[in-house]
């Protein structure tokens, strides 16, 4: 599927050179390991999260006994540290730790180009707690509660015009693309919806906190 939409942007699936992801979580990385062979890209990842990619989801806090949640091997061919930046032709994309959904999460930001001005481009790697995620107590990743505190420091402290993420109803995708098509102006550049989109799940975080402390107590 990811293949098919590449081809039908206009573009062959072949001439992809970098691999890049959002974190290593089987809706976002399973299909690395055949698209590194289709490609030849190489694999860029952020350091924290290469573990879990290359057992196969195996090494994953979480989902690491899991059935469902794994997938095939993939092996990174350059690790990434907070700050680093990967660059092609023009292009040029900083990866930013945000930790907590996974220990390597990553929140990527570049410029672009448009009507003769520069814009600041965010794409939001995940500050959801899912379901089942432990805060406290939690052995196997005892910082993640101060992990996600520091993400939410870091999110804010980058300025951000053009606001994307690693799933699209995080930037309200479907409905910016339509108004897009119908002609207004550019709803995806959009400073307050991601201020917006923080702030909403900061509060959930601060719940969830709050309420495993509690039942902890």
């Amino acid at each position: 599927m990811i293949q098919q939409s590449v081809e039908k942007l206009g573009f062959r699936f072949s001439d992809i050179k970098v691999l890049l992801i959002s974190h290593a979580h089987f809706d976002h990385d399973a299909g690395a390991a055949r698209i590194k062979q289709l490609t030849g890209a190489s694999y860029e990842v952020m350091d924290a999260d290469v573990p879990v990619i290359e057992s196969g989801g195996r090494k994953d806090f979480f989902y690491g006994n899991e059935p469902d949640m794994l997938y095939g091997q993939a092996k990174v061919d350059r690790v990434l540290h907070d700050g680093d930046t990967v660059k092609l032709g023009d292009t040029v994309l900083t990866a930013h730790l945000t930790p907590g959904h996974t220990k390597g999460c990553t929140t990527w930001t570049m410029k672009a180009e448009g009507g003769g001005k520069t814009y600041d481009v965010v794409i939001v790697g995940s500050p959801n707690v899912n379901p089942g995620y432990k805060l406290v107590n939690n052995t196997a990743y005892p910082q993640i509660a101060a992990d996600y505190e520091k993400t939410f420091r870091a999110l804010r402290l980058l300025h951000c015009d053009v606001f994307l993420g690693a799933h699209g109803d995080y930037y309200n995708l479907e409905t910016k693309f339509a108004r897009l098509r119908a002609g207004s102006a550019n709803p995806f550049i959009d400073p307050a919806g991601y201020k917006d989109y923080l702030d909403a799940r900061e509060r959930l975080f601060r719940a969830e906190l709050v309420r495993q402390n509690t039942e902890n107590r």
